[in-house]
């Protein structure tokens, strides 16, 4: 695979130096990040990047409108043998199964049906309660503890709990699954100028799916009121989900929606901080206006930066000719900033419409499937913040942990002032 002519200098370094492939990129400042992006999206086509370590490259698809093309012709640009940078490993998928968001159709299809048809109405009914529940507690122990970091005590504590009792996890194995999942999950991307290796996370990631393997043998025998059940006594067309299936859904489950509301959550209450403006009109009417904040930190923070795929076919996009076995990295981050698409994209606008964001993909079937319960729970949670304690703001700059990956924050200092005093 070579670049197109004109696309990179003779250094190999594109536009001076502007290059997503190299380990560095990502440990610029944000700032920096978006301002090259925004240079990568005025070329005429998706400018060619060559990993310096590998030699491999791949087309950075880096507009609105490509990313969606390629979100929505996955018969073109399919997802296997994997999405994230680096790829699983073929033993890796043997061992642990394919990840739904590593799948194409037919299998990927036949997945979807089976979990769909697990999210029941009186299932999704019962997580919104649960949600607010949760949200209740989460302040009230803020309230009790008074704890300086948003993102512990706060931002993944929502997403965890909730999906937790979803799944019908039992309380005294949550504490020992969320470690597993912080150790699985820290392995992703590029970071800190060097490649991450999925192999360094799959002890933790052997751990969790053995709990849940173990706990989706016992609701086959003994089914109760939870997701697991649902999914492992189903019969959608004679199928269900093997033990296999089931910890290679749950990883996902719990590392995508933990770790994405998680962010998001953690930059909404800094975007709100810094923007004093925006939140003085958030909490004038928050039933009015929370919908529209939460679509807009969403797209202004993007906690996914990016997926790949791969060419089943030769095709033409975006002005470039791509082969059959290129590779394509789908920029959700630089597509949410699309000047073409989003009028003063670098504004922070709580009002924004339309807001045709991809912070949950860009359509097609490998659409969020967690994007309703994702909003659902930032909506919850930011309700119950603002309305009990209307001061609440984050104290200065979030940690960041640089990835290729996610737009991650490891910690995030807040304070507030309790009510009564």
């Amino acid at each position: 695979m070579s670049a197109p002519a004109g696309t990179a200098s003779d250094t190999g370094h594109p536009l001076g130096g502007i290059d997503p492939a190299h380990p560095g990129f990502w440990s610029l400042p944000v700032r920096e990040r978006t301002a090259a992006f925004a240079r990568l999206r005025a070329l005429d086509r998706p400018l060619f990047c060559t990993d310096p370590r590998t030699g491999r490259g791949f087309h950075a698809l880096v507009r609105h409108a490509d990313v969606v093309a390629a979100s929505r012709m996955p018969e073109v640009f399919i997802s296997s043998p994997g999405v994230t940078t680096p790829e699983p490993a073929r033993w890796v998928r043997v061992l642990f199964g394919d990840s739904m968001v590593n799948l194409d159709d037919p299998r990927h299809a036949d997945l979807r049906r089976i979990v769909s048809r697990a999210f029941t109405p009186r299932l999704i009914a019962r997580v919104e309660d649960d949600i607010r529940r949760v949200a209740g507690r989460i302040v009230d122990d803020v309230l009790a503890r008074r704890p300086d970091d948003f993102v512990a005590a706060v931002a993944a504590e929502l997403p965890y709990q909730v999906i937790c009792n979803m799944m019908g996890i039992p309380e005294r194995q949550r504490r020992r699954i969320l470690q597993q999942v912080n150790r699985a999950s820290e392995h992703t991307g590029v970071a800190r100028g060097r490649l991450r290796v999925p192999g360094r996370g799959l002890r933790a990631l052997a751990r969790m799916q053995s709990v849940i393997a173990a706990l989706g043998r016992e609701r086959r025998r003994r089914p109760t009121d939870d997701l697991i059940s649902a999914l492992v006594t189903a019969d959608v067309d004679g199928r269900r989900l093997n033990s296999r299936e089931l910890g290679a859904f749950f990883s996902l489950l719990l590392v995508a929606g933990v770790e994405t509301t998680r962010n998001a959550l953690a930059h909404g209450l800094h975007l709100l901080t810094g923007h004093p403006d925006q939140r003085e009109l958030l909490l004038s009417d928050l039933d009015a206006h929370l919908g529209g904040a939460v679509e807009e930190i969403v797209r202004y923070s993007t906690p996914i930066i990016q997926f790949r795929r791969t060419l089943a076919a030769d095709h033409r996009l975006g002005g470039a000719p791509l082969a059959k076995g290129d590779k394509v990295v789908l920029f959700f981050g630089s597509a949410n900033r699309d000047e073409a698409v989003f009028t003063d994209p670098e504004v922070f606008d709580i009002t924004r419409s339309p807001n045709p964001h991809l912070g949950f993909g860009g359509g097609g079937p490998h659409f969020c499937l967690g994007a309703h319960l994702a909003r659902q729970e930032m909506k919850a949670l930011l309700h119950e913040l603002y309305t009990r304690l209307p001061d609440l703001r984050s104290v200065g700059e979030p940690e960041l942990i640089p990835s290729s990956f996610d737009h991650r924050v490891g910690s995030l200092r807040f304070t507030f002032t309790p009510p009564g005093h």
